[in-house]
């Protein structure tokens, strides 16, 4: 008699877990079993269970739960487990429309997508534009219901093998879209074009199959890497879809390189080549940069840092392959010298041409400051001891010579400035703020020594788009910086000025503290007698037993849990003095903010305060200047002393982020005061709706974690868009030399 195979128990626990279901899985449940557990971690395994779990409940037959159990563990395994959840929420989605029966192709599609994509981005992105089919190809009656299954959606999932095969996802996202527009009305028309059975259909796949598509090339660059670097990184790919102002830029981390899924040709070049020339440049990168401290650094000697770097490294890698050198040039701009207008910020401007001049040793600039820096710069390179620092080093000072008072402008020269084929240089900088433990990154133990360096992660936030009516994911890029400090004693002669005001605060604020008496019982050491306590322990003394030595009681105040944070608004119309005022925007915040901070320390409420200005949605930086575990004193001074104020006001991400520091503080109110002087703005934003509308959003995000937010405004215009963000909850502070006395008084009448 022949044996039955025995199940292993693992897989025996494993199928117990899955419960009841069909006996077509049954059949077949041990050979998928054992795929996943060769594929999958636990916890992967696990959510695979739950996700054919899942399926099987649909009410749609065995089928779903099948595919689902064979294709997720290869889908995971390409692009990574979160794969396995985003199948299930898929396929649910699909589901809950008419569209039942495009689960099963969904699935079977997936894997040969994943190997298309490779990365989770992409992958996410995929499944946008597949919603948006079905969405969008999905009849419906009077508008309302959908009642009817797209005629075309099963033939899209069917064709997409084949579509990325030639197609890139930002391609695949033109030619469908032209698809659902163009047979809007049109069924039959429309599903031939989904299937590709149509002229149109590949007339489109024609124009739209253009440039050079990693994938198809990815072995190539490994091979290009090892031979002449020694040395080979994963790539991961993303998609320029959903960037329509400002493309990101390629990044180099601990995970690999990662840069855009398709380069098309450029000027010239053909984009197997501006592959090349990126790779190069990383590469490069890799071997000789290491990470220095980047906190003390302004915004501008930060980008002259990483500018200076570039170059360094590119030097290098020319002395060892020459032939780089035709290869970077040919992509990287030639900025014209004397194109900045004047009174115009031509920072940006001034870094390219010394960059080009670096590459190019036939340049004909004049500048004298840019000629003797480069010479510097050579003779650094020539005596062969050239670190990052010694190049940042050189940067500082090649910033502060060349400074000019028109680099503080909101108009920025941009011509001629982005070299497309270099990274965004985030591996470059570490940063160690000290000072504010509520801001230490979870990876730093208390156990570690408190001068440890450590790297802060760049936040992501998302951004609400008022157009499509949905957030933008992980759009905006947020960097933290313990912000430089100055002069102490600059405070305190502000606070010395203000000592009338300083006077009256205080009758107010003794009038604010909390009066109610909480007692403390059972303390060897008290202010007063506990006589129930006291008489216990003479009755137990008395019949020889151990009296208690806890017959003392102490008093506590009670009644007042508020936890306060301040955010200031540092874009560079800060640095302008409204008319008829002797003092700047940023003097007047300066006195306004230390009047704060000193009453709300006198009330010992839980109190921060941060800063802000933003360069783009990839450039927003927020710098602490008082944790809320710090007291008020000469370090927090110093830094609000040395505030400036510089670029725009990206609104909506710093609020987002002030408000996770707010919301894990225990208090009982929780209020956000926000310092502007100005509408939220940006360069990469023409619309000036978009920014105020998604600052309005955050500020709904805020209030559903129990945040109360309110906004000090010092426009005198500001009524025409303070309400859309804020609603009621906002002051208007027309006479601007009264901000010192109005911001602490805000404070008390909105705590009290």
């Amino acid at each position: 008699m022949s044996k039955v195979a025995e199940t292993p128990p693992e897989i025996a626990e494993l199928r117990e877990r899955l419960g009841k279901t069909f006996p077509a899985v049954d059949a077949v449940f041990n050979e998928y079993a054992n795929e996943a557990i060769r594929l999958l971690s636990p916890e992967g395994v696990q959510d695979w269970l739950d996700g054919a779990k899942f399926l099987g409940k649909l009410g749609r037959g065995a089928e779903p739960m099948l595919v689902f159990l064979d294709k997720a563990p290869q889908v995971a395994a390409i692009i990574g487990e979160e794969a396995v959840g985003k199948l299930k929420d898929f396929a649910w989605q699909i589901s809950r429309t008419p569209n039942g029966d495009a689960i099963v192709p969904f699935l079977q599609t997936a894997a040969a997508a994943a190997r298309r994509l490779e990365g989770i981005g992409l992958f996410g992105d995929y499944l946008q534009l597949a919603d948006y089919v079905m969405q969008e190809t999905t009849t419906s009656v009077h508008g309302i219901v959908a009642t009817h299954p797209s005629p075309s959606f099963v033939d899209f999932l069917n064709s997409v093998p084949s579509l990325l095969d030639r197609l890139s996802i930002a391609a695949l996202k033109n030619w469908a879209e032209y698809g659902v527009k163009a047979y809007r009305n049109d069924p039959e028309g429309q599903s031939n074009y989904f299937a590709l059975q149509s002229v149109d259909a590949h007339t489109m796949l024609q124009r739209e199959r253009h440039g050079t598509l990693l994938v198809d090339h990815e072995r190539l660059f490994h091979l290009y890497l090892t031979g002449l670097w020694e040395t080979d990184m994963i790539c991961h790919p993303y998609s320029l879809l959903f960037d329509e102002i400002r493309k990101p830029r390629p990044y180099l981390d601990k995970n690999g390189i990662h840069l855009p899924d398709v380069y098309d040709d450029q000027d010239g070049v053909p984009g197997i080549d501006r592959y090349r020339a990126l790779l190069a440049h990383v590469a490069a990168h890799q071997r000789w940069t290491t990470p220095i401290l980047g906190d003390n650094l302004s915004p501008f000697q930060h980008v002259a840092a990483e500018i200076f770097e570039d170059v360094r490294i590119e030097w290098l890698a020319i002395q060892t392959w020459p032939g780089l050198r035709r290869l970077w040039l040919s992509l990287h701009p030639k900025p014209a010298e004397g194109a900045c207008p004047e009174g115009w910020c031509g920072v940006y401007h001034r870094l390219s041409m010394f960059s080009r001049a670096i590459l190019d040793p036939e340049h004909s600039y004049q500048d004298t400051v840019l000629n003797e820096f480069i010479g510097r710069f050579h003779t650094m390179m020539e005596e062969g001891g050239s670190t990052t620092q010694d190049a940042a080093d050189m940067a500082v000072q090649w910033y502060v010579k060349s400074r000019k008072d028109s680099d503080m402008s909101t108009d920025m020269f941009l011509d001629d400035v982005e070299i497309e084929y270099r990274d965004d240089n985030r591996h470059m900088w570490l940063y160690q703020e000290q000072g504010d433990e509520d801001y230490m990154p979870e990876s730093q133990s208390e156990s570690e020594p408190e001068d440890q360096d450590f790297e802060r992660p760049m936040r992501h936030y998302d951004e609400w788009d008022y157009g499509t009516q949905a957030y933008r994911p992980d759009w905006v890029s947020l960097s933290e910086h313990l912000h430089p400090s100055g002069s102490a004693a600059l405070i305190d002669q502000l606070l010395a000025k203000h000592m009338q005001v300083v006077k009256r605060l205080e009758r107010m604020l003794d009038m604010l503290k909390p009066q109610n008496k909480v007692r403390i019982r059972f303390q060897e050491d008290g202010t007063d007698l506990d006589l129930d306590i006291a008489l216990r322990s003479l009755i137990d003394y008395k019949a020889g037993s151990q009296p208690d030595p806890r017959i003392n009681m102490s008093h506590r105040t009670d009644g007042r849990s508020i936890a306060v944070s301040l955010l200031l608004d540092l874009s560079v119309s800060l640095n302008e003095k409204p008319e008829g005022c002797n003092q700047t925007i940023l003097e007047l915040s300066q006195e306004a903010a230390s009047l704060l901070a000193w009453a709300v320390d006198r009330m010992d409420d839980p109190f921060a305060i941060g800063g802000f200005h933003s360069n783009s949605r990839h450039e927003v930086r927020y710098f602490h200047l008082k944790g809320y575990s710090e007291s008020w004193g000469d370090e927090v001074k110093a830094r609000i002393a040395a505030m400036q104020g510089a670029f725009s006001t990206r609104m909506g991400a710093a609020l987002r982020h002030a408000g996770q520091g707010l919301k894990q503080q225990q208090a009982d109110k929780k209020l956000l005061l926000i310092l502007t002087d100005g509408r939220p703005h940006d360069v990469d934003v023409k619309d000036e709706q978009y920014l105020i509308a998604d600052a309005r959003k955050a500020v709904q995000e805020l209030d559903q974690d129990g945040i109360y937010t309110w906004c000090i405004n010092l426009d005198p215009k500001a009524d025409e868009y303070v309400t859309d963000i804020f609603g009621p909850q906002y002051t208007v502070i027309d006479n601007i030399e009264r901000l010192p006395e109005r911001l602490p008084e805000l404070f008390i009448s909105l705590t009290k």
